[in-house]
């Protein structure tokens, strides 16, 4: 590999003798503002990938105890958020699992595939520390979501494992609560923030 570099190397200078000195200064400047469009089309152009995730019972919404979690099934969810991904041209993943492992093996996952990530872990909030190390791993924008007010039920619901490793947290506002999660999400990837 060295031998490689250093030949590329010798017939780049080689071809720079050759050259008149104004392309020769001209040289760097030009490669940097290759690099400045390339890196404007990727962020204006290339879609964002954000993964939900949600933990156990999630996929019964609209037959749960709909004073808590309302009318709107799984299915109508997904639909809407992927409407709202649609407009901020996010690509966006759904995965739904009542397993703990599955939903480790899932963050695990998407720490290479993900630009950001929206967690409702459901009952797992609470009692998993192996959803909270794994999403300790994630380091990308990362909201833990909430269809109900957890501080207005049960006791035991009021404590979170996972909000000290999250970006932020959206809690009560009903499944409602995703489509503000996916502008958080793009807003934040759009600004860098992590």
């Amino acid at each position: 590999m060295a031998i490689l570099f250093k030949g590329n190397l010798y017939l780049l200078i080689n071809r720079l003798r050759f050259m008149p000195l104004s392309t020769v200064i001209t040289l760097p400047f030009n490669l940097i503002f290759i690099l400045f469009l390339f890196s404007m089309y990727y962020k204006y152009f290339v879609q964002n990938n954000i993964i939900i995730i949600n933990g156990p019972n999630i996929n019964l919404l609209g037959d749960r105890d709909k004073s808590v979690y309302g009318n709107e099934n799984y299915e109508e969810l997904i639909n809407r958020c992927k409407s709202e991904a649609v407009k901020k041209k996010i690509n966006i993943d759904f995965y739904q699992s009542n397993v703990e492992g599955e939903l480790v093996t899932k963050i695990q996952e998407s720490r290479n595939t993900q630009d950001g990530m929206i967690i409702n872990a459901a009952a797992f909030t609470h009692t998993s520390v192996a959803i909270r190390d794994a999403l300790s791993l994630f380091k990308k924008p990362c909201i833990e979501l909430h269809i109900s007010n957890i501080y207005k039920r049960e006791e035991f619901r009021h404590k979170s494992l996972i909000s000290d490793v999250v970006t932020g947290i959206i809690c009560g506002l009903g499944t409602s609560g995703y489509i503000l999660a996916i502008n958080s999400i793009y807003e934040m990837i759009q600004n860098g923030n992590k």
